[in-house]
């Protein structure tokens, strides 16, 4: 009994990590860009011990690798938002100055000047973080040109090329999920970039891309997996139980 109250008890922990993960899913349903995580993978384990040499239980293992599916797409007219399309990239700079990864496109100019998007991170060019004239409008082509031009010139005046964003394509490499939330090469130390390609990263300009978790599917698995642990509960309960029938029947009278 005590056996099975201990495979029980490791199931419990084991899930644990796959809750997490739901949760986190869950709460970031309407984050821009937001990108989900493989599921946690369960390898088995052999027990040591006293008994038979065939005890095996399951142990989760984490695999945060970024899942790329596109989310849905958001017409906004806002020439500063961007969708990046297929499988590319942003590259950003990490709050410890590192360069790394988003899918979040919607920019803007902070104080300082400097082009961000909406999480804070600093949008990196040809030439490090991209800095935008005072008083310029600006506008993204789908090949991550950055163009500015002055609100007080003439509609037919040109506009002025001011630096390209940094896109990066991400259909052959594989991309984990670090501890600030960005990306970065999987198996890489942080900091790492992706090699140029043969394929040009494009992105949709005046739009959003939105999450690619489905709410529906990940409350479903969360209510299975709340199914599960209240299984795991009642088997301790009724372990217990029998331990303390069995302990009664043992009494000398």
């Amino acid at each position: 009994m005590d056996r099975l109250v201990f495979t029980s008890n490791a199931t419990i922990k084991e899930q644990a990590t796959a809750r997490q993960v739901l949760v986190n899913d869950l709460a970031n349903v309407s984050t821009v860009g937001f990108k989900s995580s493989y599921d946690v993978a369960l390898q088995s384990v052999k027990v040591e011990g006293p008994g038979f040499d065939s005890r095996y239980q399951a142990q989760a293992v984490a695999r945060d690798q970024i899942r790329l599916t596109p989310g849905a797409v958001m017409a906004t007219g806002r020439p500063m938002d961007i969708a990046l399309a297929d499988q590319a990239v942003l590259t950003v700079q990490a709050p410890n100055g590192d360069l790394a990864f988003t899918r979040r496109g919607d920019l803007k100019v902070n104080p300082q000047g400097q082009l961000e998007n909406g999480s804070g991170h600093l949008v990196l060019g040809n030439g490090g973080p991209i800095a935008v004239p005072p008083g310029m409008q600006i506008s993204i082509n789908p090949d991550g040109t950055v163009y500015a031009k002055d609100p007080a010139q003439p509609p037919t005046a040109p506009s002025v090329l001011i630096d390209q964003l940094r896109l990066r394509d991400a259909t052959d490499v594989k991309l984990a999920r670090r501890q600030d939330g960005l990306f970065k090469v999987d198996g890489q130390a942080d900091g790492v970039d992706i090699a140029v390609g043969q394929g040009q990263p494009r992105l949709i300009p005046q739009a959003l891309e939105g999450s690619n978790v489905s709410a529906i599917e990940a409350m479903t698995r969360l209510i299975d997996h709340s199914r599960s642990f209240e299984t795991q509960i009642r088997v301790i309960k009724e372990m217990k139980s029998l331990d303390e029938s069995g302990a009664s029947m043992m009494k000398t009278a």
